[in-house]
């Protein structure tokens, strides 16, 4: 099961809004047959290709898999007729699948039909793996990764606004990876203003990430990279007002204007990526929007970046901004912590709860 799950990691920034599964096939004597992982989405399920590599050792053999073989006809055929098909005697599944149309239904055709199916082998593990696309059927809302870049005295920039660069390429390339497999990648109105960033992911990953911009003013640059380039990358900006005049030439150049009349919230902008299934996101700053990350509790993981570097200043700013904790306990703790050098920084990767 173990081997089963890191195949199907092989699968994340492919394969989203589906789950990341694996599969292998062990024959009679217990011998490894067959393997495979949901490689892109759309296309053949992790049991279809394992299934396939065995051929006719299948038959009355084991298949180890890390999701509940689906039981519906979707964009591919049910995996549970690939099963049966196969002759399979035994399934061993690490967790059953939540969406709507399994929700159990697979397990129980099997066991049905006759197969010993074991279910909860390495359960955690595949909990975790699969967090994201667990977090959107669950509240509609995509998982937030949070990013920052800091200094060692915990500066995002010098009291001017200057901040390129803090961190090391090696740290900015651990960041484009990271973009190249998101749904979204988020910024406040300051951080176009002040950076004109391009949020994209270079090399090009698995996906190409919509850039979105959460400005409730819509007090945008005429001229800025996001704009120019709406075109080859989508643009969303969330704000009050869709149709003030200052949006007119964003949507000329292909950004989509989102407004919410009433009141524009962090909640609301995540139930609408929620919608289009967005299954990550990241949060990039400033220390406005993490501000209001932090204070709306809605990170559910964090990359931090920290620099050897001091530079100091009451005027310079701090990544979380907002209003913060007004006691020590109420600060928020991260779970599964790991530090690991990124060249001359360190790059400190923790979740908002137990994994």
């Amino acid at each position: 099961m173990r081997h089963t799950l890191a195949l199907a990691a092989r699968g994340r920034g492919f394969v989203e809004p589906n789950p990341m599964v694996g599969a292998v096939v062990l024959d009679t004597s217990g011998q490894l047959v067959g393997e495979g992982w949901h490689q892109k989405f759309g296309g053949p399920h992790a049991e279809v290709f394992a299934l396939a590599a065995a051929g006719d050792r299948a038959r009355g053999g084991t298949l180890v898999v890390t999701l509940e073989p689906c039981c519906h006809h979707g964009k591919t055929p049910p995996c549970t007729d690939a099963v049966l098909k196969a002759g399979i005697a035994r399934v061993v599944v690490a967790m059953a699948d939540p969406f709507p149309k399994v929700a159990g239904g697979g397990i129980s055709i099997l066991r049905e039909a006759g197969k010993d199916v074991h279910v909860g082998l390495c359960e955690p593990d595949a909990l975790a793996l699969n967090a994201p696309y667990l977090k959107l059927i669950r509240t509609g809302r995509p998982w937030v990764h949070a990013k920052w870049a800091m200094t060692l005295d915990g500066k995002i920039a010098t009291r001017t606004g200057d901040s390129k660069w803090i961190s090391g390429e090696e740290s900015r390339r651990r960041v484009h990876e990271l973009r190249g497999r998101l749904d979204a990648i988020i910024v406040g109105r300051g951080t176009v203003v002040a950076d004109d960033p391009l949020l994209t992911a270079r090399p090009a990953g698995a996906r190409v990430a919509t850039r979105v911009v959460i400005s409730a003013s819509g007090d945008l640059p005429e001229r800025c990279h996001l704009r120019t380039t709406a075109r080859e990358a989508p643009v969303i900006v969330y704000t009050l007002d869709a149709n003030a005049p200052k949006f007119r030439g964003w949507a000329a150049d292909g950004a989509e204007i989102v407004a919410f009349p009433d009141a524009m919230t962090l909640d609301a902008v995540l139930a609408d990526l929620g919608r289009r299934r967005f299954t990550n996101v990241l949060v990039e700053g400033g220390a406005g929007l993490l501000g209001s990350v932090f204070d709306e509790r809605v990170a559910d993981e964090f990359h931090v970046f920290i620099a050897p570097k001091v530079i100091g200043g009451t005027g310079a700013p701090v990544p979380i901004a907002g209003l913060g904790a007004a006691q020590m306990a109420e600060g928020l703790a991260l779970q599964g912590v790991t530090f690991a050098p990124s060249g001359a920084d360190v790059y400190v990767h923790g979740f908002a709860r137990g994994m």
